[in-house]
């Protein structure tokens, strides 16, 4: 898969903003999603070099993607990218810190996903453009932000039913920038927002469709599962080597 190239990674914090607002315009809020014959799920880990720097632009970020088939959600393929790091922790830019790597993922595999999942923020965000937009409008697929927590908005708790959902709506405007949504009776929600050729519905929709009765949908959860898989087995050939 290649990406669009829109932007420069190389940017401050304000410039970084800027360039939300203006990508926000290409950021589709409606379904334009072809058949889902294979969906993926994206996730990053770090490596930092101390205590503290999780907060600079030092160390390297870990991204992994895998690929099923959809439905059975058969895993077709995995792919991941180590990169340098080039932008410090700053909450609301994560996409500018974790894109890059995911990108180089992403152009490896054989297999283009028809719909993504994304550990993270899409409408849901102060500039409506979280990391799930930023990432669908690059590699222009259909995209969905799965967050574990929230960065705006509030919500009324959902029924405690999988598939249960509350409407997550930004209390300065009163507009619904994504859902709470339960995906087993005994967890905490997760908050669901569009990122890219999706409407808020069937982003909704296809988040339970890839539900397998953890808290976490199953692509993001097992992208999770593979990134600190590959960090774990860093540090140990890195402790062997300094042995």
């Amino acid at each position: 898969m290649k990406a669009l190239q829109l932007h420069s990674w190389n940017v401050s914090p304000a410039e970084a903003r800027e360039i939300q607002l203006q990508l926000r315009g290409r950021m589709e809020r409606q379904d334009r999603i072809p058949k889902v014959e294979h969906v993926a799920g994206a996730d990053i880990a770090f490596e930092l070099p101390g205590r503290g720097s999780w907060r600079t632009g030092e160390g390297r970020a870990i991204a992994g993607v895998i690929v099923y088939r959809f439905p059975e959600m058969q895993e077709l393929e995995r792919a991941s990218s180590v990169q340098p790091l080039r932008f410090p922790y700053v909450p609301g830019l994560l996409s500018f810190r974790e894109i890059p790597a995911l990108l180089a993922a992403f152009e490896s595999l054989r297999v283009s996903p028809d719909l993504i999942f994304c550990d993270g923020q899409g409408y849901a965000h102060p500039r409506r453009f979280g990391f799930a937009c930023h990432l669908g409008v690059l590699l222009d697929v259909p995209s969905v932000g799965v967050a574990k927590s929230l960065l705006i908005g509030e919500c009324k708790e959902p029924p405690r039913r999988a598939g249960g959902t509350a409407a997550l709506v930004d209390a300065n405007t009163g507009e619904q920038i994504g859902a709470a949504v339960r995906m087993a009776s005994t967890v905490k929600p997760v908050y669901v927002s569009q990122g890219h050729r999706i409407s808020l519905e069937r982003a909704i929709q296809f988040t339970l469709a890839v539900n397998d009765g953890f808290r976490i949908p199953r692509p993001t959860r097992e992208a999770d599962h593979f990134v600190n898989q590959i960090s774990r087995r860093r540090k140990a050939l890195a402790a062997a080597a300094g042995g």
